[in-house]
């Protein structure tokens, strides 16, 4: 078994993702960090030095990889990764994998994501709480489409992570 995690920046993906993992016994692989890794570099200067493209290259192979993978684990996605090309259909066709989609509201999102601001390539730029909150709107709008494909949906906002995990490991029975 497989388990994607998706969902927004913020929403809790990989550290979810580590209290599942260890939860349920299984593996867990961050699909970013696995690609720093592998590269040897940031994402943000794989889009720097080499491109949006080349690295929408790179993380699909990647996410091909981790769906041939041999052996059960739970996998945090790159807030854009379903988005991109068919990953998300690719995620859907197999029968190993389940997805999880991690939902939050705008305003807790962007209440997260203000005080991480910094260390955030995509969103470092923005100068304050309104320019976020209208940032995070227009891609949850564009992303929406994709995430709301997600074999589940798990409404995170305002529920402990205990919580969380409980309703993902309810939903996977």
């Amino acid at each position: 078994m497989k388990i994607f995690l998706l969902g927004y920046m913020g929403s809790g993906k990989s550290f979810l993702g580590e209290q599942l993992s260890a939860e349920m016994n299984m593996k867990f692989i961050d699909l970013d960090e696995l690609i720093v890794r592998n590269e040897g570099t940031s994402i943000s200067e794989i889009f720097q030095k080499k491109g949006e493209v080349y690295f929408r290259r790179v993380e699909r192979k990647t996410l091909e990889d981790l769906i041939e993978l041999d052996e059960d684990v739970i996998v945090a996605l790159g807030g854009g990764t379903p988005c991109y090309g068919n990953n998300m259909q690719l995620i859907k066709d197999s029968r190993e994998t389940t997805s999880v989609y991690l939902k939050l509201n705008i305003n807790t999102l962007t209440d997260r994501l203000l005080q991480e601001k910094d260390h955030r390539p995509m969103i470092s730029h923005l100068k304050d709480r309104d320019q976020l909150l209208e940032f995070i709107g227009k891609h949850l709008f564009e992303r929406n489409f994709y995430y709301n494909q997600s074999d589940y949906t798990i409404d995170c906002s305002e529920k402990s992570a205990k919580s969380i995990i409980g309703e993902i490991q309810q939903q996977l029975k």
